[in-house]
């Protein structure tokens, strides 16, 4: 019996320390979350990366002293199943607020100052000013006219507008910005993208330099794989030389209000300015803004005896050096 009571007594001693703990453990989290106040000290912006989970979230907020306990703020979103609810972006908060009062800034975007938008390569100024609408950041229509209505000079030449010069990259984007600030933080970025001699490449080609970001537009929306960009671009010089027309469909798709998944006949009859069949040389604008890898293949294309290219799958074109070699390689992969 002695040792029955013995054994009762320790579980009942252990079953009192774990409630104990528990009960200590409440306490603690209750007054992390919804009592404490010592922080901010002072009223504190954060910028959180774009993709940062819930953890990542915490610890960046505890290490820069916005919240005590980075344990209490992943807690809190396990318990309300909204670890994948906390936004990216720069956020600003008031001092003195509690865990949960932060908590939520970051779940509904309360107080957010600046949000993280991507721009994929290839996308056109009136698909980036859509996306920009899509995260409130502006009226689609103006955000549309601001960008295609302005110009920036490059290398003593005016652009026509800012398609091609809005470089294609994740922005945190202030959630005030003007149509205008934004372009011109877009375009900055575009500068800085350009390569130190891209007015010397330029000129070896007998180019300005709008001309090969023209080019490299091309190249963007016909490219699918980054070891064919410079090849792309050999084939775009070698035609421009020759005075043969460029013949690039996405110019031609450019005009259209909707992407078409064929080019037709009456399409390739139309007498736009970027109908590429019918008017030689470059179109008047870029068709899109290109990527990094896009300009420096333009500014810096592969020689090679190439006129022709058709796609043939899995992202790779079947490049030819005469028109039956190029009608042989139709056969085989279009039909």
């Amino acid at each position: 019996m002695g040792w029955t009571r013995r054994i009762a007594a320790s579980i009942l001693a252990v079953l009192i320390v774990i409630c104990v703990a528990a009960g200590v453990g409440v306490l603690w989290f209750v007054h992390s979350v919804y009592d404490d106040r010592a922080l901010p000290q002072r009223q504190a912006t954060e910028i959180v990366p774009p993709g940062a989970t819930a953890s990542q979230t915490a610890r960046l907020l505890e290490h820069d002293g916005i919240i005590r306990s980075a344990l209490a703020f992943e807690l809190l979103a396990r318990l309300r199943h909204q670890q994948s609810a906390v936004h990216a972006g720069q956020f600003r908060f008031a001092a003195h607020r509690t865990l949960n009062e932060v908590f939520q800034q970051m779940v509904t975007g309360g107080s957010q100052v600046a949000a993280w938008v991507t721009f994929p390569e290839g996308f056109t100024a009136r698909q980036i000013a859509a996306t920009l609408a899509a995260h409130d950041l502006g009226d689609e229509a103006t955000l549309d006219r601001t960008f295609l209505g302005s110009r920036i000079r490059i290398d003593s030449t005016w652009t026509r507008s800012l398609e091609g010069f809005l470089f294609p990259s994740t922005y945190l984007v202030p959630v005030d910005a003007t149509p205008a600030a934004i372009a011109r933080q877009m375009t900055e970025t575009f500068r800085a993208q350009l390569p130190r001699d891209a007015k010397s490449r330029a000129r070896a080609h007998g180019l300005r330099v709008i001309d090969v970001v023209t080019l490299a537009s091309l190249i963007e929306r016909e490219a699918k794989a980054d070891d064919e960009r410079r090849l792309m671009a050999g084939v775009y010089y070698n035609r421009l030389r020759r005075k043969m027309p460029l013949e690039v469909d996405a110019t031609i798709e450019y005009t259209f209000p909707y992407h078409k998944t064929e080019i037709t006949r009456a399409d390739l009859a139309s007498d736009s300015p970027y109908n590429t069949y019918r008017h030689l040389g470059l179109p008047p604008t870029p068709i899109a803004n290109p990527g990094r890898a896009s300009l420096l293949a333009a500014f810096n294309p592969e020689p090679s005896p190439f006129l022709y290219y058709v796609y043939r799958g899995n992202g790779h074109h079947a490049f030819a050096r005469t028109l039956e070699e190029h009608n042989a390689n139709v056969a085989r992969y279009l039909h």
